[in-house]
């Protein structure tokens, strides 16, 4: 039995006449009745009771269409389900993304994801580090990340999506904490809240200090960006951190820019040689949500790896 069978069948059945049911499918009576008698043959049944003016189910017949009709719709339903997924307009996107994105382009593009696909689903996994979204994304466990380049792995593939300038989180108590910018050096006799050794911006506020002339004395490792503003906020040190933190308003701290530093990059990044519909989707919606911030600094202007 076939699917064109069961939509002849569903035809006659519906319309009770033959002639209708042909003027129906944009088909000749003849060939359609030759469907319906092929597929009784094939049944072992009579489905159909005729006469010169109409046409009746037999207890078969009304079983097929009862079923047939379920089996038509399943398919149809499958046949766009395939299309969509296909299409990459449905599905679940597993995301990494850096804490910092938490409060810069994440918002934007899960809302934008939800206002252009609402079929993609975003699986979203937060405060991660570089070296673990490369990881998760080297084994599987994620099929896209927004990171902090530079990133190790020649696996990846990534897109500078947007930079921006670094800022200090300070105590609002400090006496660093003024209405202007503030330079490098001023850091030096601070306390230094950071991210673990691994961390890219770990490492890009260990250059910039050791180009201002001093070691940081770092004095709390954290892992998660609001966990760090809670030191801040309660005392025990400063941070540096992109300034998309801004967004986090929090008691008890302050955030000044940083004179004369490199803005720090984002970039979408994924497994190279495993390109998909749903990736590719996610990557115009990263661009889309990205596209009103700064164009990615020269090459030669970023930040040195270390």
């Amino acid at each position: 039995m076939e699917i064109r069978q069961l939509n002849y069948f569903i035809a006659v059945a519906e319309e009770r006449h033959f002639g209708r049911a042909a003027k129906r499918l944009h088909m000749a009576q003849p060939p359609l009745s030759q469907q319906i008698r092929q597929l009784e043959d094939q049944l072992g049944v009579q489905l159909l009771n005729r006469t010169t003016r109409r046409v009746d189910l037999t207890a078969a017949g009304q079983l097929l269409l009862d079923r047939g009709r379920q089996i038509v719709n399943d398919v149809e339903t499958l046949r766009a389900d395939v299309y969509q997924v296909g299409k990459g307009a449905t599905g679940v996107l597993r995301v990494g993304f850096s804490g910092s994105a938490t409060y810069g382009v994440m918002p934007r593009i899960a809302r934008l994801t939800k206002q252009v696909l609402p079929g993609l689903s975003l699986a979203l996994n937060g405060e991660m580090l570089t070296p673990s979204m490369e990881a998760g994304l080297r084994n599987g466990t994620l099929d896209a990340a927004l990171l902090r380049p530079p990133v190790a792995s020649e696996e990846i593939d990534y897109r500078v999506v947007t930079q921006e300038p670094l800022v200090v989180a300070l105590p609002s108590f400090s006496a660093l904490a003024v209405d202007r910018p503030v330079a490098m050096h001023e850091l030096q006799d601070q306390d230094f809240i950071a991210y673990s050794p691994e961390s890219v911006l770990n490492r890009i506020t260990s250059d910039l200090c050791r180009q201002a002339g001093f070691q940081p004395r770092i004095t709390q490792v954290v892992g998660e960006t609001s966990t760090m503003l809670a030191f801040v906020a309660a005392g025990g040190g400063i941070a540096v951190m992109p300034s998309s933190v801004r967004a986090f308003q929090l008691d008890g701290v302050a955030y000044r820019e940083i004179d004369n530093v490199p803005p720090v990059e984002l970039a979408v990044a994924w497994l190279r040689g495993h390109p998909s519909a749903l990736l590719q989707n996610f990557l115009d919606i990263v661009a889309t949500a990205t596209a009103d911030a700064a164009t990615p600094a020269p090459a030669d202007e970023r930040l040195p790896p270390s």
